[in-house]
C-alpha cells in the first residue's frame, strides 16, 4: 500500500509529460477549424472597387477558389501581400479578397499602392461575413471547392512553404 502512494504521483507526472510533449510538437498556426469539409457560409457582398456590383457564394459555385481575408490596417497582410501577388500570377485558381473591417477608400488605396492579386475583393465593412467564416484575425486564407465546401484554412500570413506544400497540391487535387 505504501508503494502505491508513491506510484500514483509518478503516473500523474508521466501522464503530464506525455501531454506536454505531444502539445509541443503541434504547429500553433494550424488551428483546427470546425468549418473544414463543411459548406462555406452564404454571403453576398459588394465589390470593394464597385459598390454597385456584388459577388455571392453561389456566383462562385462550380470552380475551386481561394478567399484571402485582409485589411489595409493589417501589418501581417503587408508582409504576405507580395507573395500573394506573385501566386495570383500563376493562375492556378481565382483568388478573391475579403476586405475585413476596413473603409472602402483605405482598401482601394492599399491595392493601388501594393498591387491587386484578386479577381475581385469583397467589402466586409462590419466584419459579419468574416465572422461567419470564423475569422478572428487577419490575414486568413481559405480554399473552397467547386461545391462550395471549405477544404483548407490557413491562419496568419501565407508563406512560400504553405503555398507549395499545402495549397498548390490541394488545388491540383480538387481540379483533377
Amino acid at each position: 500500500m505504501k508503494s502505491l502512494r508513491y506510484l500514483i504521483p509518478l503516473f500523474v507526472f508521466v501522464g503530464l509529460v506525455v501531454f506536454l510533449g505531444a502539445g509541443l510538437r503541434l504547429d500553433p498556426r494550424e488551428v483546427p477549424s470546425p468549418l473544414i469539409d463543411k459548406p462555406a457560409p452564404a454571403f453576398s457582398l459588394a465589390r470593394l472597387d464597385n459598390a454597385g456590383q456584388s459577388i455571392s457564394k453561389d456566383s462562385l459555385r462550380g470552380k475551386v477558389w481561394m478567399l484571402n481575408v485582409w485589411a489595409s490596417w493589417c501589418v501581417a497582410c503587408r508582409q504576405e501581400h507580395p507573395l500573394l501577388v506573385e501566386f495570383s500570377r500563376k493562375k492556378l485558381l481565382p483568388v478573391y479578397g475579403l476586405n475585413y473591417k476596413d473603409t472602402r477608400p483605405n482598401g482601394q488605396r492599399w491595392l493601388a499602392n501594393f498591387g491587386n492579386p484578386y479577381e475581385a475583393s469583397l467589402f466586409d465593412e462590419d466584419g459579419r461575413v468574416g465572422i461567419d467564416f470564423g475569422v478572428y484575425g487577419v490575414p486568413e486564407t481559405f480554399v473552397i471547392d467547386r461545391e462550395g465546401i471549405i477544404r483548407f484554412k490557413h491562419i496568419g500570413p501565407l508563406t512560400p512553404e504553405v503555398l507549395a506544400e499545402k495549397i498548390e497540391p490541394l488545388v491540383r487535387k480538387l481540379n483533377g
